[in-house]
């Protein structure tokens, strides 16, 4: 069997190289001297008999073929980084910490039911739940910064299991100038109006939730924040059924009636980012939350 001719961390090197824009900028963030780095660069190079890298100025440029190399190296990297990421839970047993991704359209008193049956079983593991919207859930997904993320759109590449349907209801005050219309005919009547949209938490990337057309509008964070501004007589939203019930019934928020869209709905899933290192305390709670659900357990 013939031996491997570059390392891991050479490919390593030459990844951080290339992530943060240059020798010293890797070496800093390696903590690693910027002439080691380059010997280690120099010497994949002579090894591969290929250029990688080319400097312009302070910067370090992929060349073609190392663009090509450094897809396939990241693909390497990554399976080593999941296999010893494997041999470690398999190693410890029980996870001492899950975090958990919680699109915040999904009912809070559902994830609470399924953490209140976990807490019993879960032999002191701690908890961490945030709060994400669209493309926030799917970098942390992405990025396996999660063990459970519950989201409506599932992130690319990822199995997800459907664990409800989830209701929006159009309302505003019931003294907004939108409330005297029986039937809105069409989105250009709502589109004069004030839209208040909850703001995507992607860093990379924002879809906001809601219809977008409204010249004007105003983003903020949570549904929470929505309801106190429409509370003032100030703008519409698409909110969740189940956040605006009480108002609705209280005649706090008045329900509008668009025609072709009257009720919008969407289906929220359960993904888990990576099987391979999912351990006996997320396999646990994931059957919960399918169990709060009614749906058959995962083995």
């Amino acid at each position: 069997m013939s031996r491997a001719k570059s390392t891991l961390e050479q490919w390593r090197i030459v990844q951080a190289v290339v992530d943060f824009g240059g020798y010293a900028q890797a070496a800093e963030k390696l903590n690693k001297s910027q002439s080691s780095l380059n010997h280690a660069v120099s010497k994949l190079q002579h090894q591969l008999g290929i250029n990688l890298l080319e400097v312009k100025g302070r910067k370090a440029y992929l060349t073609e073929q190392g663009e090509v190399l450094l897809r396939r190296s990241r693909h390497l990297t990554q399976s080593v980084e999941e296999l010893e990421q494997l041999a470690s839970n398999l190693g410890q047993g029980w996870e001492p910490n899950l975090t958990i991704a919680r699109e915040i359209v999904y009912p809070m008193d559902d994830l609470v039911g399924s953490l209140t049956a976990f807490l019993p079983e879960s032999r002191g593991t701690r908890v961490t739940i945030i709060d994400s919207v669209i493309s926030g859930t799917h970098e942390l997904v992405k990025n396996n910064q999660v063990d459970i993320a519950i989201c409506a759109t599932p992130p690319k590449g990822h199995i997800a299991e459907p664990l409800c349907e989830l209701s929006f209801e159009l309302v505003c005050h019931p003294e907004h100038p939108l409330s005297q219309l029986a039937l809105i005919e069409d989105d250009k009547q709502l589109a004069q109006h004030l839209q208040i949209v909850i703001k995507d938490t992607g860093i990379h990337t924002t879809n906001d939730i809601g219809w977008l057309k409204a010249e004007q509008r105003w983003t903020v964070s949570n549904f929470h924040e929505a309801k106190i501004i429409l509370a003032r007589n100030i703008g519409f939203c698409w909110i969740p059924s189940f956040l605006v019930e009480q108002e609705i019934a209280n005649k706090q928020l008045i329900r509008l009636h668009l025609r072709g869209s009257y009720q919008r709905k969407i289906m929220l899933n359960l993904v888990v980012p990576n099987r391979d290192q999912q351990g006996p305390a997320c396999k646990l709670l994931e059957n919960l939350i399918l169990k709060q659900h009614n749906l058959p357990f995962n083995d």
